[in-house]
């Protein structure tokens, strides 16, 4: 697995690891992102774990089903997530689902909302460039809460793509 440095100074790297594979709690939406109410939504999931002793982790995450540049944005298919380590039956709109282990390139993104696609490109780029292809979902790990900073809302996440090497 490689470490390139990319960004001012090299402050922002990305990497490939190994993501082991896990349970997951989730929701799913069907629409625009800017529509969908994540933080609602990650409450009612850690609510169900509650409910149903799933054990939840701690680190919620999103996974973006369908691609939004072939996709229409009324069709896009979110899935908004909490791993669990228990299993808990499915309930309502809450599902269960299986994540397998996979390689993963990921990159920090603790930066503006607005900033989401710039990330995504240098993500992508770095894959193609470095001898890898995507495959299958991005999933964002949201690492801490959403903080309004000069009139931005600043997003802490990690970006992650299946990859594999070409």
């Amino acid at each position: 697995m490689s470490v390139v440095p990319v960004g001012l100074f090299g402050s922002d790297k990305i990497k490939v690891k190994r993501r082991r594979a896990g349970s997951f709690a989730y929701i799913e939406y069907k629409g625009p992102y800017n529509k969908i109410p994540f933080d609602e939504a990650f409450s009612r999931l850690f609510a169900w774990a509650k409910e149903t002793r799933a054990a939840p982790g701690m680190t919620p995450f999103v996974i973006y089903a369908t691609d939004p540049k072939t996709t229409p944005e009324s069709d896009l298919v979110t899935k908004v997530a909490i791993p669990i380590h228990r299993a808990g039956e499915p309930r309502g709109e809450v599902k269960v689902g299986q994540l397998p282990e996979m390689d993963i390139a990921v990159k920090k993104h603790d930066a503006p909302a607005e900033e989401y696609q710039k990330s995504y490109a240098e993500l992508q780029k770095w894959i193609a460039d470095n001898g890898y292809e995507s495959y299958g979902a991005p999933i964002e790990v949201y690492t801490g809460k959403p903080k309004v900073k000069d009139g931005k809302t600043i997003i802490y996440s990690v970006i992650q793509f299946p990859v594999r090497k070409k």
